[in-house]
C-alpha cells in the first residue's frame, strides 16, 4: 500500500495529475480481474463485458 501512496504523493510534486485517471482505471480492472477469477462473482462481470 506505501507504494501505491509514494506513486501518487511522487505525481502530485511532479504536477503528473492527468495520470490519476489512467492509474485509478488500472486498479479498477486490475481488482476486476483479481475478483472474477476466484469467485461467485465471476459470471457478473463477465456479462458486464
Amino acid at each position: 500500500m506505501s507504494t501505491i501512496v509514494e506513486l501518487f504523493n511522487f505525481l502530485r510534486s511532479n504536477n503528473k495529475l492527468w495520470l490519476y485517471p489512467i492509474i485509478i482505471t488500472m486498479l479498477i480492472i486490475g481488482g476486476l480481474l483479481l475478483v472474477s477469477e476466484t469467485s461467485v462473482v465471476a459470471p457478473f462481470i463477465y456479462a458486464l463485458f
